[in-house]
């Protein structure tokens, strides 16, 4: 194996939850989160030859595993729907109560919502970027990820709210 694939290898080994949290973010269902995650790995690969080194590994994943997934959306949006008769079957967090075993189902269901936009802001958001790196990463100014981002949440709360669960 060349040099430059086991550096990718390894650096996307340690990075590889911001796929799957990109991946939940975007798709609804385990088929097509595993499509997009292999999609978003192939996309970085294919890029990872332009990466400068001038921001964080990290950072830069983030930009291409989003816009990736904006665009793998929109191409799955315009199929036509697909009835599935298997079970979605999630791996479950043994830590997790059923209470937020519950809050997070109200979360997931609420997001996907969200336009692709508002998702990448709340998945951002709860990746603990700042307002500016929000901004940075969307291409926006700091301020306008600020108001986005607040807009974003309140909307979030409603469509909880609407959803029958009671904060």
């Amino acid at each position: 194996m060349e040099i430059l694939e086991k550096e990718f290898l390894h650096k996307l080994e340690l990075h590889k939850g911001i796929i799957h949290k990109v991946a939940k973010m975007y798709m609804d269902n385990a088929e097509d989160r595993a499509d997009l995650f292999q999609e978003i790995i192939l996309q970085l690969w294919k890029a990872y030859g332009s990466f400068k080194g001038e921001s964080q590994f990290s950072s830069w994943m983030y930009r291409v595993a989003l816009n990736t997934a904006l665009i793998y959306f929109k191409k799955e949006r315009k199929k036509p729907d697909k009835h599935r008769i298997e079970q979605d079957l999630d791996v479950k967090d043994e830590t997790q109560t059923e209470d937020t075993e519950s809050q997070l189902e109200y979360f997931y269901e609420a997001v996907q919502q969200l336009n692709a936009v508002e998702k990448a802001l709340i998945f951002l958001f709860l990746e603990g970027q700042s307002h500016k790196e929000i901004g940075k990463n969307l291409g926006i100014t700091e301020v306008n990820a600020r108001v986005k981002l607040n807009r974003t949440k309140d909307k979030l709360q409603q469509l909880i709210k609407q959803q029958g669960y009671e904060f």
